[in-house]
């Protein structure tokens, strides 16, 4: 690829003419054995398309061209995450420039966006975050980790949790605790860790499908240097609010639940269920959700576009998203009957479906990205101003 077609300003482009080219690229070089993965891909599964890519100019979509991104303004972002949704395209481990590279362009130093973002344009460093703790999940502000600086170093000691595909990567970013005194949303600090220090334990956890994407990472007297600092000393919390705010967004992209009512509708056929009036209620209140979904995520998508902050409103399409693919995956298991409960492929009459992988999905849509529980309890303080 010329070095011309990587520094286009997109953004003179008409969008739909930009999500045409996006298209059409998917459908040329995108793997066809690598869509709609059932699974979370690993790092050596996905890394070849990932590096490709990078050499395209296209790994990260969002950052701004004089750092290495493609600088697209919020429509054709919106278009080009879209497209891959549309097309099947695998999420590759992209903690580092959905999450790290914003953030350092943001709030890091010079010498911190000089180190890092080009290393993570390389696909030399791989990312994962360090949010979660045991008992310190959806209420993350009560996290225990803790910093404490010692010369020019921090000593860092803790747990965290969940730690997406932690075995794959070279560096974890880690919300921490830098001053004990502090109410539980301050004294906490973001800090850049290399996933070889000494002292670092990562360890998997085997979900009920068999897969192995979330990890247990322990931390014993880490030595992390205090330049690894993002921000200000003991303002993190500002930070990671920031972050999980436009994440909610994309959680709440119809694209999973408009796949799910797809595989519904197939097994129905397959089954024989398309005219059993029960089933068709179901079917429609279902369709009906995801055709609304589809309404309250362009509602916010028109927000991003014209470059306003998201509130704490975003937190109800994260509810509705998760919940309206839980109930789908719930249908499908249903009407499976006896193959319900049988992992992979089962054969039918009409072909074959596969029951549980949606279902297993849909188990921590509702968790992960903050609990349900905790996006309603935002919504009842922040919106609807109701006591506590």
């Amino acid at each position: 690829m010329s070095a011309s077609s990587i520094v286009r300003d997109w953004n003179t482009m008409d969008t739909e003419a930009f999500r045409a080219e996006v298209r059409a690229f998917f459908q040329q070089h995108y793997p066809e054995h690598l869509r709609y993965p059932k699974r979370r891909l690993r790092w050596d599964e996905i890394r070849p398309w990932t590096l490709k890519l990078a050499a395209h100019g296209w790994l990260a979509p969002s950052w701004p061209a004089r750092h290495g991104g493609m600088g697209l303004a919020p429509d054709k972002l919106i278009a080009f995450i879209e497209e891959q949704e549309r097309h099947g395209v695998a999420r590759a481990p992209d903690m580092g420039i959905t999450m790290v590279g914003p953030l350092l362009i943001q709030h890091g130093t010079d010498a911190q966006r000089a180190h890092y973002l080009p290393r993570i344009l390389a696909c030399q460093d791989i990312w994962c975050q360090g949010y979660s703790e045991p008992n310190s999940g959806s209420d993350l502000a009560s996290l225990r980790t803790e910093a404490v600086a010692d010369g020019d170093d921090f000593i860092v000691t803790g747990q965290k949790i969940w730690t997406t595909l932690a075995q794959d990567a070279t560096h974890i970013f880690l919300l921490v605790r830098t001053d004990k005194a502090a109410k539980k949303q301050e004294g906490i600090s973001f800090l850049l860790a290399d996933m070889k220090s000494p002292g670092i334990t990562v360890r998997p956890i085997r979900n009920i499908a068999g897969a192995e994407d979330f990890c247990e990472v322990f931390l014993d007297n880490v030595r992390v240097p205090r330049a690894n600092i993002v921000g200000e000393l003991n303002k993190g919390w500002t930070i990671a609010k920031a972050l999980l705010g436009f994440e909610r967004i994309f959680l709440g992209s119809p694209k999973q639940s408009q796949y799910a009512l797809s595989r519904v509708e197939e097994a129905a056929a397959a089954l024989g269920l398309l005219d059993d009036p029960v089933f068709s209620d179901r079917y429609t209140q279902l369709a009906l959700d995801v055709a609304d979904l589809g309404t309250l995520y362009a509602r916010f998508v028109e927000q991003v576009k014209r470059g306003e902050a998201l509130g704490p409103e975003v937190s109800m399409l994260k509810i509705f998203a998760t919940e309206t693919y839980s109930r789908l995956a719930n249908l499908l298991v249903e009407i499976a009957g006896a193959s319900g409960g049988t992992p992979g492929d089962v054969p039918t009459d009409g072909g074959t479906i596969d029951v549980l992988t949606t279902f297993y999905n849909a188990r921590p849509a509702t968790i992960y990205g903050g609990s349900n529980e905790v996006q309603r309890n935002i919504l009842a303080g922040a919106v609807l101003q109701l006591p506590s």
